[in-house]
């Protein structure tokens, strides 16, 4: 069992559970709890370009403009684990912040096109909460998120992806003053 002591930092005399929220520890969800998460991401073409490269994806369709422009989205798509990745991100500040651990993503849907300059909103929803075996100090929450996209110069919001993920989160019982 770990010791329930502050850790104060030197600099700045702020414990370290000072630095995340207040109301994502596992005690805060609950199965059916909706949340819509504050922040939205406008994808640029770097966003795109940079992890399409990264992960060393060569479909044409995410960096080939010519190509593309005879498809019939007339323009490059952005890669869908970028799309993915952004959705999650968004949630993470609310759902996962005091995350101990990733347990899993599954049933990953990549639902409509995400295009350069679409804006990516996040939604999540409680499916499971539940004791973390040997782990006092953390339980697993399964959340569903979704992605949903205005498209650049507005209008009708759209779903983009939707998949599960499996957290391990820190109990404030054990963690809060820490």
């Amino acid at each position: 069992m770990l010791a329930k002591v502050p850790v104060v930092t030197e600099t700045t005399g702020r414990t370290l559970a000072s630095y995340t929220g207040t109301g994502n520890y596992f005690e805060d969800f609950e199965v059916g709890q909706k949340i819509r998460h504050a922040r939205g991401k406008t994808v640029g073409e770097f966003d795109n370009q940079i992890i399409t490269n990264l992960v060393m994806n060569t479909a044409h369709s995410h960096f080939n403009e010519a190509a593309m422009a005879r498809s019939p989205w007339g323009t490059r798509l952005v890669f869908g684990l970028v799309t993915g990745s952004l959705t999650i991100g968004l949630a993470t500040q609310d759902c996962a912040e005091n995350a101990l651990a990733e347990l899993g993503l599954t049933g990953l849907r990549f639902v409509s096109p995400v295009f350069h300059g679409d804006t990516i909103w996040a939604f999540s929803e409680v499916l499971e909460t539940g004791d973390a075996p040997d782990r006092d100090d953390a339980g697993i929450v399964r959340f569903k998120h979704l992605g949903m996209k205005t498209p650049e110069g507005g209008g009708e919001e759209k779903l983009v992806f939707e998949g599960e993920r499996t957290v391990l989160l820190k109990r404030r019982s054990h963690w809060g003053a820490r």
